[in-house]
């Protein structure tokens, strides 16, 4: 059963970071791509983050370049997200995905892009 589990999210200062995990079962992570979405209270949901599973590529959304960072351990079956300098925009429910044809590119860029499997979310909080 292929399955999906975030976790590390909170209630966070403006300024904080945090780092989401997100532990795949079932399947192994290195067989896709793999991302993470959030969807915030009134919004489409938004890639933020892809790595390609043809070259290895990293891409991130233009609203978190250079505070976020996304990462494997294809040991562990674990995908993170280390988020740096966050701040009310960031508040939402962040989901891990993965899929089989992803476009990294497109993931991070077009809203509500479709992926095969999903996580049920971890809630980010940033409120002072």
């Amino acid at each position: 059963q292929v399955q999906l589990v975030e976790s590390g999210g909170g209630l966070v200062q403006p300024g904080d970071s945090l780092t989401l995990s997100c532990e795949g079962s079932g399947f192994s992570l290195d067989d896709f791509a793999v991302g993470w979405f959030r969807k915030a209270p009134g919004k489409e949901r938004e890639g933020v983050s892809c790595i390609s599973n043809s070259d290895g590529r990293t891409y991130y959304a233009d609203s978190v370049k250079r505070r976020f960072t996304i990462s494997r351990d294809n040991a562990k079956n674990t995908l993170f997200l280390q988020m740096n300098s966050l701040n009310s925009e960031d508040t939402a429910v962040y989901y891990c995905a993965v899929g089989v044809f992803t476009n990294c590119h497109q993931a991070v860029t077009f809203p509500n892009y479709g992926m095969d499997y999903w996580g049920k979310g971890t809630r980010v909080t940033v409120s002072s």
